[in-house]
């Protein structure tokens, strides 16, 4: 507890002793009743300021180039930065991610969707990525995951029955997305494939052709001779291949011991 200052004269008082004025004038009597500490008497804070640190450093730093990065409906690939803020503003959706520093990035091209969920909560905003444009958030919870594999989805036509695609032709379709982020579709036909009636199965690779062993007798079916091959013993091989190993080394370390001789012989000349 910190009392306003005392008037010169009760300090006075205060300090001064019974001897100085005397016991029996009333100054000294007065000094007698006043010998316990005097409440008017005490010491003044003042104020204080570091003077050196942190605490007399740049008050006006430069800007964090905090915000949105990315607007609503543009277009992103994967790693560029939607929004920077402090603290969590708006929370990752659909096909984003966060950063450390609260930093939301893409995880998925497409384009940015800034939207509410009050599913997951009522007051919080969220921004989410979508592969079309016209797409919406947030999505259904029982609708299925949009997944887009690096893969663009196309509408499939049905071949006419005049079409130059036949049934031993496999027809191709290549779909690109451009810088824009509008598809691009070009279609091209194979080469007729010869099938003796067996359907072609998938792989686990998710491709349609014959089996490995079915390939391997395509020269037995068409006639041509080929050499037989013959598996040889592996294990002698690799013990012979040592052997000539141990004696190579062998071979160089004599090499070393007789120029090392013929140096000697020479300094001692």
């Amino acid at each position: 507890m910190v009392f306003s200052r005392s008037p010169p004269c009760l300090r006075t008082l205060g300090t001064q002793t019974p001897s100085s004025f005397g016991q029996h004038t009333p100054l000294g009597k007065l000094a007698i009743r006043t010998r316990r500490p005097c409440p008017f008497a005490v010491t003044v804070r003042h104020a204080t300021h570091g003077a050196q640190g942190r605490a007399n450093g740049p008050k006006n730093g430069p800007g964090k180039r905090l915000g949105a990065k990315k607007t609503g409906d543009e277009y992103v690939i994967p790693g560029n930065i939607i929004f920077k803020q402090r603290g969590t503003n708006w929370y990752p959706g659909e096909n984003v991610g966060m950063g450390r520093d609260h930093t939301i990035f893409a995880l998925e091209t497409g384009y940015v969707k800034y939207y509410r969920n009050p599913i997951l909560h009522p007051k919080r905003r969220y921004i989410g990525v979508v592969f079309d444009r016209g797409q919406k958030l947030p999505s259904s919870p029982t609708a299925p995951r949009r997944r887009k594999l690096n893969m663009i989805a196309v509408p499939r036509k049905e071949d006419e029955p005049g079409s130059a695609l036949n049934e031993n032709a496999v027809g191709f379709s290549d779909s690109v997305q451009d810088s824009h982020g509008q598809i691009v579709t070009s279609s091209r036909t194979a080469a007729p494939v010869r099938r003796n009636n067996d359907e072609l199965k998938m792989r686990p690779d998710y491709s349609y052709r014959e089996s490995n062993w079915q390939i391997g007798r395509a020269a037995e079916k068409a006639g041509v001779k080929v050499r037989e091959f013959v598996p040889g013993d592996r294990f002698r091989a690799w013990r012979k291949a040592n052997v000539r190993r141990s004696k190579a080394a062998e071979r160089r370390a004599l090499v070393k011991k007789k120029t090392g001789k013929k140096k000697a012989k020479a300094r001692a000349r």
